[in-house]
């Protein structure tokens, strides 16, 4: 009797949160003890093979999922829909220290194939494979997973966990109740908004509207800063709830869920979930300079390569990284034209 029970508190706590979007999730609740419930998930790996990365890129040790929050006003997860939100979450395979990167979703950079545009147009234009090429053509990483949620996704798994505590200023006040009617027009609810400011606890659809924020001090790059504050939130949440809450948001929201992870994958991962720390989090490009171009708002990157250098500084404490060929080739035509 002991050992059963020794081995049913060992189950409850096998499991994987999935962040993102307008935050999102950074891992998908999963077990053991939910194998069966795995087919619910959107699974799709047909576009692997046209995956890109740069030849001269090797990086060991770590994980790397990039997380997808679409904006979509119907809900849709696959192509033909803007990556309103692109995290990369890095995981540190021997300490299972876990950094986030926020890439601000208007930088300028090459979209293979499709020339240069902002980094969100990528997962419009040509789906997960595209989206990742994008990201690992132009920032020397090897990320091969993702993981796409929708606005009703994020909002159903803050509410199964009974809502976060967010600290919402003034001037955020007014907005978060705007995209709060919006998002009641996308879901079908009535969900009211907030009174007043001030630390509070907030239910999902409310902080999926924090997260969406864009129009106060420091515009986009506070908002990608507003959405890894949600998903530390979840993340820390998540991590003390009971099993019946963990099982309640898998039921929710694996029918929600797109990637390419396939189920041996998901459960190799949530065998670590308690050894998960997000340590660091931060906003890419580092150096940069936000200003229109052919009458287009853009993040150009401040010289993208000495960025990479930095990135990778931040993801692999690799102080003496090199940026490839093709990356130091974008960097002199992002110059050229961040100078016009």
């Amino acid at each position: 009797m002991a050992q059963e029970m020794r081995n049913k508190k060992k189950k409850s706590k096998l499991f994987i949160i999935l962040f993102v979007e307008i935050i999102i999730i950074l891992l998908i609740f999963a077990g053991y003890y939910v194998y069966d419930k795995m087919n619910k998930i959107q699974f799709d790996d047909s576009e692997n093979s046209n995956i890109k990365q740069n030849e001269e890129v090797e990086i060991e040790g770590y994980h790397n999922i990039a997380l997808f929050g679409v904006d979509s006003r119907e809900n849709a997860l696959k192509k033909s829909t803007h990556s309103d939100t692109i995290v990369i979450a890095s995981i540190n395979n021997q300490t299972k220290d876990v950094k986030l990167v926020s890439i601000y979703r208007d930088t300028y950079v090459n979209i293979p194939g499709e020339g240069y545009d902002k980094i969100n147009a990528a997962y419009f234009k040509g789906g997960y494979s595209l989206a990742l090429s994008t990201i690992n053509t132009n920032f020397d990483l090897d990320v091969k997973e993702f993981v796409t949620v929708n606005f009703s996704a994020i909002v159903n798994v803050i509410d199964e966990l009974g809502g976060i505590q967010l600290d919402i200023t003034d001037s955020e006040l007014k907005y978060l109740n705007g995209y709060v009617r919006e998002l009641n027009r996308i879901n079908k609810t009535q969900v009211p908004g907030l009174k007043s400011s001030g630390t509070q606890v907030v239910n999902g659809t409310q902080a999926t509207a924090y997260a969406r924020i864009r129009y106060t001090k420091g515009g986009d790059f506070k908002r990608a800063e507003r959405q890894r504050i949600v998903i530390q939130k979840i993340f820390e949440k998540a991590k003390s709830s009971d099993l019946s809450t963990v099982n309640s948001i898998i039921d929710e929201m694996f029918p929600q869920i797109y990637t390419n992870l396939t189920t041996a994958e998901i459960l190799k991962l949530a065998t670590d979930i308690f050894s998960y720390n997000i340590t660091e989090n931060t906003g890419f490009p580092f150096e940069k300079d936000a200003h229109t171009y052919d009458r287009v708002s853009y993040v150009f990157p401040i010289n993208l390569q000495d960025n990479v250098v930095r990135l990778h500084d931040f993801m692999f404490d690799d102080t003496a990284y090199v940026p490839s060929s093709s990356v130091q080739e974008y960097s002199t035509y992002v110059e050229g034209i961040r100078g016009q």
